[in-house]
């Protein structure tokens, strides 16, 4: 059973960068095929997909925020971080990580429980 677990600050500041990080548990994200992505649900909104990272290291952006986001690895620790730049209170939402068979969509198989990020203006 993979696991996926959320971690970092709750609060931002406006125009600072906001970093989370996934950690793995259960399956390594080496493993072929597999896709690890970030998914945000502002509040009274949908999932909106973040971007992923695949298990080769290559990238995936959303378009509307590829020029703010950088997602990386760490194989050692089988993490994943997420850092979004430029924050606007808009950018306020329940951050998950997930596992999918594809990179792009919301779409995932396995979730972790989500993180309340919010961003003060």
């Amino acid at each position: 059973q993979v696991q996926l677990q959320e971690s970092g600050p709750g609060l931002v500041n406006a125009s600072q960068t906001l970093s989370l990080t996934c950690t793995v548990s259960g399956g390594s994200i080496s493993a072929s095929w597999n896709y690890w992505k970030w998914i945000r649900q502002p509040p009274g909104k949908g999932l909106e997909w973040v971007g992923a990272i695949s298990y080769s290291g290559s990238t995936y952006y959303s378009p509307s925020l590829k020029s703010r986001t950088y997602i990386s690895r760490n194989t050692a620790r089988n993490q994943f971080t997420l850092q979004l730049g430029s924050v606007t209170p808009e950018d306020t939402a329940v951050y998950y990580c997930a596992r999918a068979r594809s990179f792009s969509s919301a779409g995932f198989d396995y979730r972790g429980q989500g993180i309340q990020v919010t961003v003060s203006s």
